[in-house]
């Protein structure tokens, strides 16, 4: 990991699925325990050029890159971040859009293995219109597909919330990142 230090989660998955709002509920949860993090948003938001079934290699290659950056900015002042999204979940947009990058893709499996922790969110209902993500059924599926392949491609390993009620979820991933980050020795002094 590059940042040996800080301890990095993605919520990784197609759009409109609710990455953002487990994201911002973790990160409210290891707030109010002190936990030292910044959130990573979700970059496509920013990206100059076309997204969604429009995208171009450009856009999908400034969105990776700059995700790549941001993550670097905060892993470097934060014991914690946490990525609405990661470097895997962008790729696949890109697959999409413009097919195999071979010169793409060892810097996004080296990358992906720098995340602590991936939590890999399913498809519940289709998109809903935020005024930005596409709010094609199909497309979504495509993409939650994809980056099945993929997980599947890498060996990457996963939180899988597939199969828990939505309402468990953001539990389940505080659980396991709050027993993650427990240092060992703390667990003595416990009651």
């Amino acid at each position: 990991m590059i940042f040996p230090n800080s301890f990095k989660i993605a919520f990784i998955g197609s759009h409109g699925v609710g990455k953002t709002t487990l994201c911002y509920g973790l990160a409210a949860r290891l707030k109010a325990a002190d936990t030292s993090l910044d959130v990573v948003g979700e970059v496509a938001r920013r990206c100059p050029l076309p997204i969604n079934k429009g995208t171009t290699l450009e856009a999908q290659s400034w969105i990776l890159h700059s995700q790549i950056a941001d993550e670097i900015v905060a892993g470097s002042r934060y014991d914690v971040v946490i990525c609405d999204r990661s470097v895997l979940d962008n790729f696949v947009y890109l697959l999409l859009s413009s097919g195999p990058q071979p010169e793409m893709e060892q810097l996004v499996s080296s990358w992906t293995r720098t995340y602590d922790l991936l939590v890999h969110v399913p498809v519940l209902d289709d998109p809903r219109a935020d005024g930005l993500r596409s709010t094609d059924p199909i497309f979504q599926r495509a993409v939650h597909d994809r980056l099945n392949q993929e997980i599947s491609r890498r060996e990457v390993a996963v939180l899988e919330l597939e199969g828990l009620p939505r309402e468990e979820w953001l539990d389940r991933v505080e659980h396991y990142v709050k027993d993650t980050l427990r240092p060992g020795q703390l667990e003595l002094l416990q009651p």
